[in-house]
């Protein structure tokens, strides 16, 4: 019904930045809040960031002042830039989005993750 799809993942050196994307399509009617996650090997998957429809934001504390997040309603898509990335930002990231479908039901979304690497 609805699909996510993230892109941008990659290495990058320690210091550098990086931007994700995640674009959803399907039987959209509406989406909600849209956030980010990540979860490196062994850890719990933490959540990083959150941006309503109308944009208002919030972040984790261990992200706070290097990350952002952005969206694009018209395109359906979610941006997370990562700027001054250290090697314990090393995960997969997931974006995630309360969808309201074309039907009116309302489900949560989650994209496939990419993985982000980081070289000290």
């Amino acid at each position: 019904q609805v699909q996510l799809v993230e892109s941008g993942g990659g290495l990058v050196q320690a210091g550098g930045t990086r931007r994700l994307s995640c674009a959803a399509s399907g039987s959209i009617f509406s989406i909600n809040a849209m956030r980010w996650y990540r979860q490196a090997p062994g850890k719990q998957r933490e959540w990083l960031a959150a941006i309503t429809s109308g944009g208002s934001t919030n972040y984790a504390d261990s992200v706070k002042g290097r990350f952002t997040i952005s969206r694009d309603n018209a395109k359906n898509t979610v941006y997370l830039q990562m700027n001054g990335l250290r090697p314990e930002d090393a995960a997969v990231y997931y974006c995630n989005a309360g969808v309201k479908l074309v039907s009116r039901a309302i489900i949560g979304a989650w994209g496939q993750g990419a993985q982000v690497g980081v070289a000290s």
